[in-house]
C-alpha cells in the first residue's frame, strides 16, 4: 500500500500508510459510539481531579468530537513511541530511514539492527518508556485543562490510559514486538544471536496463535490481523538472521560467478540456443561493443516465438535493468539488494568494470555449502 510523507523529525521522514487513512475514521466511530466513553470515563475519573459526567460527554455530536480527537491523539502517541526507538538508536550511531504509521501501529525502519544485546535492549525498551512518559505528559495536560473544557480534558485522560496500555501491550514477548526484542536481547547475553532469535521467534509464533484464537472466539478482526502480522514478521526476521549468520564473513568474491563467458547482444536467439546446448549453461552476461549491458537466460528463450529464433536478437530478449554491486560487498547485503530486483540477477563490478554475474541460485548453492560446513573460497566462472 502507498505511503504519504507528512513531515520529518530529526531528519526522519514521517509517513502515513493509506491503511491508516481508511482506518482512522472507523477508529473515531468506534471510540465515539457504544459503551467506550462510559467505560473510559469511569477509569479516568479514578485519577482525574475533574470528574467527567457521562451525560455531558455523550450529548449531541460530542461523542464524535471525542472519537476524532482520541483517534488522532492515539496515532500521534504511536508516532512518539516510534520516535523513542529512533532516539535510542541514534544514541548508538544508528540512523532511522523512516517512521511509518499504519493500520496496526507504527514501524521505525532502522538502518540496521544491532546484534549487541545491550544496544537492542535499550532501543527496544525505549518505545514503551516513551509511551509511559507520553502518558505522564497527557496527565499533566489533563491537570492544566479547566473544568469548563470537559471534552479536551477527557481526551487527555483517555490518552493517559491508552499510552499506559500501549506500553504494557508492546512489552508482551511477542517477537518482533518490543517485548520480543527485549526477550531476544536478554537471551543473547548467554547464547548465540541466531539461537536467541529462534527462541524469541517461537514466542512470537505462540502469541500469534493465541491472538488468532482469541480473535476468532471474540470476533475481533484486528486481533486476527495482528496475529498474521506477528507470525509473518517473526518468521521473516528469524529467517533473515539465520541467513545473515550463514553468510557472515563472505563477500561477492565468494558467491558470484567471476569472469563468466558472455554472449554478444547482436547474436540471434537461434545461435544463443545452440551455444547453451554446447556449453550446458542457461545464463549468460550480454555484451554490446565490449560493455556488459544485461543478462539473457533460458527462460527468456522459452518465452520467444520458436519460429522467430533466427530473426530475433539477444538484445531483444535480455534483461538490461540490472543492479550493479561492487565485488567486495558483504554477501548478506548483496542478498538483500538482489531480493529487491524481480529478475533475480545482478552484475558484479570491480573498479567500475563488470567482472561477474550474481543470481539467487548462487546464494542457494553457497547457503547449502555453509549449512553442510563446507569451506568457501572465491568462485570462478562455471
Amino acid at each position: 500500500m502507498r505511503d504519504f510523507t507528512v513531515g520529518s523529525v530529526w531528519g526522519i521522514p514521517i509517513r502515513i500508510n493509506v491503511s491508516l487513512v481508511v482506518f482512522l475514521p472507523i477508529l473515531a466511530w468506534i471510540i465515539g459510539s457504544g459503551a467506550q466513553i462510559d467505560v473510559y470515563a469511569g477509569i479516568v475519573n479514578t485519577f482525574s481531579p475533574t470528574q467527567f459526567d457521562v451525560a455531558t460527554l455523550t450529548a449531541g455530536s460530542t461523542p464524535w468530537v471525542i472519537g476524532a480527537g482520541a483517534a488522532v491523539g492515539l496515532f500521534a502517541s504511536v508516532g512518539v513511541h516510534e520516535l523513542g526507538h529512533a532516539w535510542a538508536a541514534r544514541r548508538y550511531g544508528i540512523g532511522t530511514q523512516s517512521i511509518t504509521l499504519w493500520l496496526l501501529g507504527g514501524i521505525a525502519a532502522l538502518e540496521e539492527m544491532p546484534r549487541e544485546w545491550n544496544r537492542e535492549f535499550w532501543i527496544a525498551i525505549a518505545g514503551p518508556i516513551t509511551s509511559v512518559l507520553t502518558g505522564v505528559a497527557c496527565y499533566a495536560l489533563l491537570l492544566a485543562v479547566p473544568g469548563s473544557a470537559p471534552v479536551v480534558g477527557f481526551v487527555f485522560g483517555w490518552l493517559v490510559v491508552t499510552n499506559v496500555l500501549l506500553a504494557v501491550f508492546n512489552l508482551l514477548p511477542a517477537f518482533p514486538m518490543d517485548g520480543g526484542r527485549v526477550l531476544r536481547a536478554l537471551l543473547a547475553r548467554t547464547r548465540p544471536y541466531e539461537a536467541a532469535t529462534a527462541t524469541a521467534a517461537r514466542f512470537g509464533t505462540g502469541f500469534a496463535v493465541l491472538f488468532a484464537v482469541v480473535g476468532v472466539l471474540s470476533f475481533a478482526p484486528m486481533l486476527l490481523l495482528l496475529a498474521l502480522f506477528i507470525y509473518g514478521a517473526a518468521s521473516s526476521e528469524s529467517r533473515s538472521v539465520m541467513l545473515q549468520g550463514l553468510l557472515t564473513g563472505l563477500t561477492l568474491r565468494d558467491v558470484a560467478r567471476l569472469d563468466a563467458e558472455s554472449i554478444d547482444a547482436d547474436e540471434s536467439v537461434s545461435a544463443f540456443t545452440d551455444r547453451m546446448i554446447r556449453d550446458r549453461r542457461t545464463v549468460y552476461p550480454v555484451v554490446d561493443a565490449g560493455e556488459t549491458v544485461g543478462v539473457v537466460t533460458l527462460d527468456a528463450v522459452r518465452r520467444t516465438d520458436r519460429n522467430a529464433h533466427d530473426t530475433t536478437r539477444v538484445r531483444e530478449i535480455m534483461v538490461d535493468d540490472l543492479p550493479r554491486v561492487p565485488i567486495d560487498t558483504p554477501a548478506f547485503d548483496a542478498f538483500v539488494e538482489l531480493g529487491t530486483h524481480s529478475s533475480g540477477y545482478a552484475l558484479v563490478e570491480d573498479g567500475g568494470e563488470v567482472v561477474g554475474l550474481l543470481s539467487s541460485e548462487d546464494f542457494a548453492h553457497v547457503l547449502q555449502f555453509r549449512r553442510d560446513g563446507v569451506e568457501m573460497g572465491p568462485r570462478e566462472a562455471f
